[in-house]
């Protein structure tokens, strides 16, 4: 029977759902063994490549492990050393960083080189600057590199990126790729601009979003667009076109902030909510301009490949398209516009946001890995 190791780094909503799904994928396995053998939260950690750690008691023995310390730092050699990944008859190693951290992001190529496979629903290391990218590919391109694999980065279980590598492999042409990609702006506007132009304010909707847990503690960590941003980069760089279109991977995206400009250096998530209401008034003309036309708001990611366009902004869409009646909630919609989509675009719909589907997202790389 082949053996799988696992190495889990975070354990939090997601990383938590993840385990408990890998207990269950464990349990149905007739032709290997999957065997976790590390775990850590940002306070400890526990590793053992001997014996694995139980899946159904990786909490007590996190919280009760005093020895076998090994920081992600270390991780990518001792992986090496005791599992055997460098050797032809090497078992299959995967780490999953269930972190948004970019100093775990940054160890992605060490664990690559190594011979360790990665997978993750952490942006930060498809969508900072080029190099660190760049690292990650020609670590996976080398001779005895492992593979990595990130699904969960763009549409947490949604099929995104499998979609977008499937087109460009089978050598469709790619024209525009435009949707609602992020969770919390899809809610807000949803619930703000419908089609018939009616709705609470603004910052009512916003505080709302807060209380159901849809934003980030600080709202403006979500209404400044820097998420759609830098799964539009995600995105970008598998397009051959613009693979090197932004050395400066998010940041090099045109981006249009819904963050008032007084309240930018406003710290305390409270505070900014307290003070929204202020702006109300800008925002509901945005909403009367849009109703005129016939028209509703949404924040939209869009990838023009011909014009060499990445842009995240409010934009306005007539009444009866996709974008304003198909969306509800939390919804993520993504528009594949190719040359063998051309008059009618790949769409792809559904839970965008959430712990089960994004760890089902990071599940299903596994099973692919294997």
């Amino acid at each position: 029977m082949s053996v799988v190791n696992v190495a889990v780094i975070g354990v939090g909503l997601v990383g938590k759902e993840f385990l408990n799904q890998l207990a269950t994928v464990a349990s149905s396995q007739t032709n290997r063994s999957i065997r976790l053998v590390y775990v850590s939260n940002s306070k400890n950690s526990v590793y053992n490549a001997n014996d694995g750690i139980p899946l159904d008691r990786w909490e007590q023995t996190l919280a009760q492990e005093q020895a076998r310390k090994v920081s992600p730092s270390d991780l990518p050699s001792r992986l090496k050393a005791d599992l055997n990944v460098s050797t032809s008859a090497r078992p299959v190693t995967i780490v999953v960083d269930n972190t948004s951290s970019e100093q775990i992001a940054s160890l992605y190529p060490s664990f690559i080189q190594n011979g360790v496979d990665v997978i993750t629903p952490n942006k930060k290391a498809y969508s900072s600057n080029l190099s660190l990218y760049n690292d990650i590919v020609t670590a996976s391109s080398t001779p005895g590199g492992g593979r990595y694999l990130n699904e969960s980065t763009v549409g947490a279980g949604l099929p995104i990126i499998s979609t977008l590598k499937d087109l460009v492999a089978t050598g469709d042409e790619v024209v525009k790729i435009e949707g609602v990609l992020s969770g919390t702006l899809s809610y807000i506007f949803n619930e703000y601009s419908t089609p018939s132009g009616q709705g609470p304010s603004f910052s009512s909707i916003v505080s709302q979003a807060r209380e159901k847990g849809y934003t980030e503690p600080h709202p403006g960590d979500d209404l400044n667009g820097a998420d759609v941003a830098r799964k539009l980069t995600i995105l970008s760089r598998l397009i051959p076109s613009l693979r090197n279109h932004l050395p400066e991977g998010y940041q090099s995206v045109s981006i249009t902030s819904l963050v008032p400009a007084s309240l930018a250096s406003v710290s305390s998530g409270d505070e900014f909510v307290k003070a929204l209401p202020s702006f109300d008034a800008e925002f509901e003309q945005l909403r009367e301009d849009a109703k005129r036309e016939g028209k509703v708001l949404r924040y939209v990611g869009v990838i023009d490949v011909k014009e060499g366009v990445v842009k995240a902004a409010l934009d306005k869409y007539p009444a009866n398209h996709a974008f304003a009646t198909s969306l509800q909630g939390s919804d993520n919609i993504i528009a594949f516009h190719t040359k063998r989509y051309g008059s009618r675009p790949l769409i792809v719909q559904g839970a965008g946001a959430g712990a089960s589907v994004t760890a089902m997202g990071v599940m299903s790389d596994l099973l692919k890995l294997l």
